[in-house]
């Protein structure tokens, strides 16, 4: 069966936001679809894949998706895996290759915003492997958004975590 590039993109972005394993599968495989061809709003299934699969992360990574790709605002995969709190998914997309120090537009990176969303164990997680100098376009580093969060322990969890 041969799509068109809308079409694919469509079909394989709409399994991989179901989290829909084997047909990400079946649309990599039989349809031969590139993991990163873009639906009708410019966004690929890694970008919209339901967070909490890491499975089809996995899958998508291993046929060559780009785990650095950013979207008009700037946000990465990491970015969302951060916001939304699934681990998992996030250490998967490290292992391909994802970068933790990418900047949205606002100048935030996974680590400022997993802060600011109270996801403690993405916390843990990203604090060794983040620059925690980096600061977003409010001039705001980690450690600022840590303390404006109103979670006590999010500041010590950054530095417990971190090997400065």
């Amino acid at each position: 069966m041969v799509l068109s590039q809308m079409d694919a993109g469509k079909a394989l972005t709409a399994a991989a936001a179901k989290g829909n394993t084997s047909e990400v599968q079946r649309m990599l495989d039989d349809c031969r679809v590139h993991p990163d061809t873009p639906n009708e709003f410019g966004r690929t299934a890694l970008q919209v894949m339901m967070m909490g699969n890491p499975n089809v992360a996995s899958l998508l990574l291993e046929k060559g998706a780009n785990a650095n790709l950013q979207d008009k605002q700037g946000i990465s995969p990491a970015h969302d895996a951060a916001r939304t709190g699934f681990l998992d998914t996030l250490q998967v997309l490290v292992e391909h290759g994802a970068s933790v120090n990418i900047a949205d537009n606002d100048g935030a990176l996974p680590l400022h915003i997993a802060i600011r969303e109270g996801h403690r164990d993405v916390v843990v997680f990203l604090a060794p492997r983040s620059d925690l100098k980096h600061a977003n376009t409010s001039g705001q580093t980690a450690v600022d958004v840590a303390r404006a969060s109103r979670l006590p322990d999010m500041v010590d969890l950054l530095f417990a975590n971190t090997h400065s």
